[in-house]
């Protein structure tokens, strides 16, 4: 019996903390508008013959809150059948506040995969200036966001009951072995991930959540909003839907900023490579940390009475031999149990986001003296990590995401040497990484017109690459691979720790991209934005 997909809305609205740390082919259509014919047959050589999209019809709005309005897209399931199955989008646009001098629609992709883009739109707040977006962008733009097919409300995978989230997310986990738990162990996790997958969504609908149809997609939703062209601004996993958007309708850009880029080219072609650099940055944040509590010496950081890392070491082995406790609190966790594993989730979640700098020391020396609410609170409310980590709810759709993107990862020989090369580097951090794409192996269905086809923007205006020069998400030569590899960009590089820049590094940072969204102006190539230094006790300025 064929099952059908489910539209489910299952994630809470984000913490704003959450969205700074994340905060994871096709006949191409030729969508209302026009897209030129070069592109057309560019995208043929990986998506076949060019099959016309239907015309969607105009957004429908609701207003849904405090200047916003929220609407439903239908697209196609597939695009090579148009009139075949539609699906729903979930939209939710922030209208321009000085709607007079208004430019258009700021497209958004906050990243993940998996993070809800409506969720960060209906984050904005025009009362302070610490949202999202600067006052200026919100005043010029309409800000938009679709939840991509499979996230949110836009039919969010689903592949575990909340009883087997929770059972998955209570097993014990040992740092010291590779992905944490018993490789046996992770096996039948990923087999009870897999099949609750299509225990939940139709195999087909399963298989058409790639990039390129995410990008596609978009198209539907800007001829849906009468816009000709796109701003869009993509941060992480946005740094793959946008420039796919480039590639395939690059006369439909109006300007395109994108923020901590993924390498396009591993995620495409070698994606347990891109979770190795990814795993060698979180291990460079935590020790920028280290170093910068040792240089601020024991008066400023105390945790570690000058050596840091023994007493982190010495912490984690304490907490694995008699795990802490930690009663609810309310607010903040909802209580459960503190342990070395979970202890080290905590440290990684918050060394690469230098804003959680002062909760991080402040953690752990309350786990010294046996209080382990700041860990846990860190675990358990903002640990929502880019490509890989613990069971969370955003983790299935993120799977389902990069799994049909991905080239096939069904060798488990192919998992192993990846988590012994992690594992003989000896790093505090690697356990995490190791067997991260384990449940791609073994995914249920198969993408079989998998978008292969380089991601250059070929033709669209120039593109400012932002790349943080530590960010342990998206390392800094991610971002100078993605600046060199499209056809027309300019990179633009921010000092210090922090995964994306853009509203969280400064007024230098804040400039350059305003400028590129409003106006259209880029930095000069290789311009660089220094950091207010971190610090381990006291929050950055911004």
């Amino acid at each position: 019996m064929r099952l059908s997909h489910r539209h489910i809305s299952v994630s809470p609205r984000p913490l704003r903390i959450a969205a700074a740390l994340a905060a994871a082919a096709l006949a191409l259509t030729a969508c209302t508008g026009g897209a030129s014919t070069a592109a057309a047959d560019r995208a043929t050589e990986t998506a076949g013959p060019a099959v016309p999209a239907p015309t969607p019809a105009p957004a429908r709005w609701a207003e849904c809150g405090q200047g916003l309005d929220c609407a439903t897209v239908e697209v196609p399931l597939e695009y090579a059948d148009p009139d075949g199955e539609q699906i729903k989008l979930a939209v939710t646009r922030h209208r321009a506040t000085d709607p007079a001098r208004r430019i258009g629609s700021l497209f958004i992709n906050p990243g993940g995969p998996g993070v809800p883009a409506t969720e960060t739109v209906a984050s904005i707040d025009t009362a302070n200036d610490t949202g999202p977006y600067s006052p200026d962008v919100v005043a010029r733009f309409d800000v938009v966001g679709m939840d991509p097919r499979g996230v949110g409300k836009s039919g969010a995978v689903r592949c575990l009951t909340d009883e087997q989230r929770a059972e998955q997310a209570a097993e014990n986990r040992d740092p010291t072995i590779p992905g944490g738990k018993p490789f046996g162990t992770l096996l039948t996790d990923a087999r009870t991930v897999t099949k609750g997958c299509l225990a939940h969504q139709s195999p087909e609908f399963l298989a058409s959540l790639s990039t390129d149809n995410v990008a596609r997609d978009l198209d539907q939703v800007r001829a849906a909003l009468g816009e000709e062209k796109i701003t869009f601004y993509g941060a992480s996993y946005g740094t793959v839907v946008g420039p796919m958007y480039a590639t395939l309708f690059p006369d439909r850009v109006r300007q395109m900023v994108i923020d901590a880029p993924v390498d396009t080219s591993l995620w495409q072609n070698d994606p347990l490579r891109l979770l190795d650099d990814v795993a060698r940055s979180n291990e460079e944040t935590l020790d920028a940390w280290f170093r910068t509590c040792r240089a601020e010496g024991v008066r400023v950081c105390a945790f570690g009475d000058g050596d840091p890392e023994a007493a982190l070491d010495a912490l984690i082995t304490k907490l694995e031999a008699k795990p802490l406790r930690v009663p609810p609190a309310e607010g903040l966790t909802p209580g459960g149990t503190l342990d070395g594993a979970m202890a080290l989730e905590a440290v990684r979640a918050a060394a690469g986001n230098r804003v959680l700098w002062p909760t991080l020391t402040a953690g752990l020396l309350a786990a010294q003296q046996g209080n382990g609410t700041a860990l846990h609170f860190l675990v358990s409310r903002i640990t929502v990590a880019p490509f890989g980590g613990p069971f969370a709810i955003l983790q299935e759709p993120h799977n389902a995401v990069r799994c049909v993107d991905w080239p096939k990862l069904g060798k488990l020989s192919e998992h192993h040497a990846a988590a012994k090369k992690i594992a003989e580097r000896g790093e505090r951090l690697g356990s995490r990484a190791a067997y991260s794409a384990l449940n791609c192996a073994l995914w249920p269905v198969e993408n079989e017109d998998r978008f292969t086809r380089e991601l250059t923007g070929a033709g669209a205006p120039p593109i400012l690459v932002v790349g943080g020069r530590l960010d342990n998400v998206s390392p800094y030569h991610w971002a100078e691979a993605m600046a060199e590899r499209l056809e027309n960009a300019v990179l633009l590089t921010r000092e210090g720790v922090a995964h994306t820049s853009y509203r969280t590094s400064g007024p230098c940072i804040d400039a350059a991209i305003d400028a590129a969204l409003i106006d259209g102006k880029l930095p000069a190539d290789g311009t660089t934005c220094e950091a207010v230094p971190p610090a381990t006790t006291r929050p950055p300025a911004r």
